[in-house]
């Protein structure tokens, strides 16, 4: 036990995963917006280009040049996508992640006026260039905020399919829409999940999915007790072990932007059901590496990798 009580503390710095994170925060904080084009451009074919515009998205104050941008560019993509991804980040961050009963009118408009900017962008983006990954993802995110349904949801997914078969961000968005907390059910959310694995290259990230609509099911049920029977089904754990099989536990396994999510949502499922050495091997290939989902479904995030990260090393 010295040694599991001696690991270091949960990482939850993305730079800390991904060097190139720290970077873009650092252009888009200069507003070296050409600095950020051609990083955007001289990126491989397939690569999933959303987790640069969500990152810099994410960057304080970034609105500022970004809608000058546009002003001056209107028929920019890249102004265009980022802008409406920031718009979006804004409109979250009004609205918060809690559930709907736990939000506040006047948080429901502003966050559905950010959202309704963001689509007058994002619409002007894929249509100039109908290819553009992160634009559609971001669609993805605004049909969910806006509550345009289901129907909307695949059909900006069929969109962005139609040029990027197996895009991870935009499955994961999708598959969030497919959940019954907005709209969806549990059977659509499993085989959608299931679909993507299914389709995606063995080694890619996408069968994660599979984890992550087992996590959350869980999530949604309304008892410890149905919970703890929920992980007890056979077929769960079925699941769970081919999917790791396909994705992270794979020989041709990279580690692609989003793999530490993958990797923890497959720990922290493990955990819960008790394999402990499937669990070690997820924590393992974690090093301290971390991201706020999915610990934060086990509570504090911090916390609930500590409890889990050293009681599985401790068993196993």
């Amino acid at each position: 036990m010295s040694h599991v009580s001696s690991l270091p503390p949960p990482d939850f710095e993305e730079a800390s995963a991904y060097p190139e994170v720290a970077w873009l925060r650092r252009a888009a904080a200069a507003a070296d917006m050409e600095a950020l084009r051609r990083y955007v451009d001289g990126l491989p074919p397939g690569i999933d280009r959303s987790f640069v515009v969500r990152t810099v998205a994410e960057v304080p104050a970034v609105e500022h040049v970004l809608r000058g941008l546009v002003a001056a560019a209107p028929d920019d993509v890249f102004g265009l996508t980022v802008l409406g991804a920031r718009e979006v980040e804004l409109g979250w961050e009004i609205r918060t992640a809690s559930r709907a009963q736990n939000v506040s009118r006047e948080q429901f408009a502003a966050f559905h006026a950010h959202l309704r900017t963001a689509e007058q962008l994002l619409i002007r983006a894929t249509a100039l260039d109908p290819s553009c990954d992160a634009a559609w993802a971001e669609r993805l995110n605004t049909a969910r905020g806006l509550q345009l349904g289901q129907n909307e949801a695949r059909r900006r997914y069929d969109r962005l399919a139609k040029h990027h078969p197996h895009h991870f961000t935009g499955q994961a968005r999708l598959l969030q829409q497919l959940c019954p907390k907005w709209g969806g059910s549990w059977e659509a959310a499993h085989s959608f999940a299931r679909e993507c694995m299914l389709g995606a290259p063995e080694g890619a990230l996408n069968a994660g999915l599979v984890a992550e609509a087992h996590l959350e099911h869980w999530g949604d049920l309304g008892s410890d007790r149905e919970r703890a029977e929920y992980l007890r089904e056979r077929h769960v754990h079925g699941e769970l072990v081919e999917a790791a099989e396909w994705s992270v536990s794979h020989p041709r396994f990279r580690r692609d932007h989003g793999w530490v999510v993958v990797q923890g949502t497959f720990a922290a499922l493990f955990s819960l059901i008790g394999d402990t050495a499937r669990a070690a091997t997820h924590f393992r290939a974690l090093g301290n590496l971390a991201s706020r989902y999915p610990w934060s479904y086990l509570g504090e995030p911090a916390d609930a990798y500590v409890r889990h990260r050293n009681a599985t090393l401790a068993g196993g």
